[in-house]
């Protein structure tokens, strides 16, 4: 399999403070792939030792497979969007990507057409206003923009909707969307957008990489003897509930809807575990609405994997 992105032993410490402790990384070419983690957690850190922005204490770093080295000209190309873009605000969109356009050598011809491709395909082609009257959405847009305009095989983007109201949320998740054979590397706390995107997942705790992998293989792993059982009234979860206590091979966890219950397994046996709800419901007379095998959302893994 071909990578985009490797660390070996990649590690950052600041003083007595280690941020990024040892994690070796291998995102496959082509994939999107959100990097999870709560706020301090180690997402910038990493992200800026990949471009380039932060020395590592120790470590490796490999883009398109090749190896990377602080304060030299990388040999890849490669995108990066940073959590609050900064611009010159008396220049309009057009001007700023003409200068990005410019720091990259390319042809004249060809940079003038590049920036008529991505003003359109970020929305902006139709603005005139200079980048100072932009909203913050506008500039994410055109800070995801600046980031494509030499069509570099891998984009870092860290936190790129994190602070956007709704219809700038949805607008950003297009674009990521529409950027086919691009590797996208992001950022994130936002796990609905990870869960909607993403086909590859990292997973970061205290400087530590606790999870990764594709996110059909994490879903699959994480729901191994694990089914949903709902009720059609409430008394009857609570008698489940309580039933159930007594059953060693299982147990019962509440969820928001006071109607369902999820159940694990201890043996990871669906069929000991399927055969044993049915007859407890049988036993004490309680209807179910629905029993079946449960696919987790990233949300469980996320907290399962980080123990919370």
């Amino acid at each position: 399999m071909s990578y985009a992105v490797e660390t070996f032993g990649l590690t950052k410490r600041y003083k007595t403070a280690l941020a990024v402790d040892n994690i070796d990384i291998a995102i496959p070419q082509g994939c999107c792939c959100g990097f999870l983690g709560k706020n301090g957690a180690g997402k910038t850190t990493t992200l800026k030792m990949l471009v380039g922005l932060k020395r590592p204490t120790k470590g490796k770093i490999s883009i398109m497979g090749h190896q990377q080295h602080f304060g030299t000209m990388p040999d890849i190309s490669f995108g990066y969007l940073p959590d609050v873009p900064s611009f010159y605000g008396y220049m309009t969109g057009a001007e700023f990507l003409d200068l990005c356009g410019r720091l990259c050598n390319m042809p004249t011809a060809q940079r003038k057409e590049r920036v008529k491709e991505l003003l359109k395909k970020v929305g902006l082609d139709k603005t005139r206003t200079r980048i100072s009257g932009y909203s913050r959405g506008m500039k994410q847009r055109l800070g995801i923009a600046q980031a494509m305009i030499n069509n570099p095989p891998v984009i870092f983007m860290d936190e790129p909707v994190s602070a956007l109201d709704p219809i700038g949320r949805r607008d950003v998740v297009e674009i990521i969307q529409s950027m086919k054979d691009t590797t996208i590397i992001f950022s994130t706390h936002i796990l609905a957008d990870v869960e909607n995107l993403c086909d590859y997942v990292l997973i970061i705790e205290k400087g530590k990489i606790l999870a990764r992998d594709y996110m059909s293989n994490l879903k699959e792993r994480h729901a191994s003897g694990t089914a949903k059982l709902r009720f059609y009234q409430p008394q009857d979860t609570a008698a489940f509930m309580e039933h159930s206590a007594k059953l060693e091979y299982l147990t019962a966890d509440r969820q928001s809807n006071p109607l369902e219950l999820l159940l694990h397994s201890k043996t990871g046996n669906m069929q000991e575990l399927s055969h044993g709800v049915t007859s407890l419901l049988q036993a004490h007379g309680i209807a179910m609405e629905y029993f079946g095998a449960h696919t987790p959302h990233l949300e469980d893994i996320f907290y399962e994997v980080i123990g919370k």
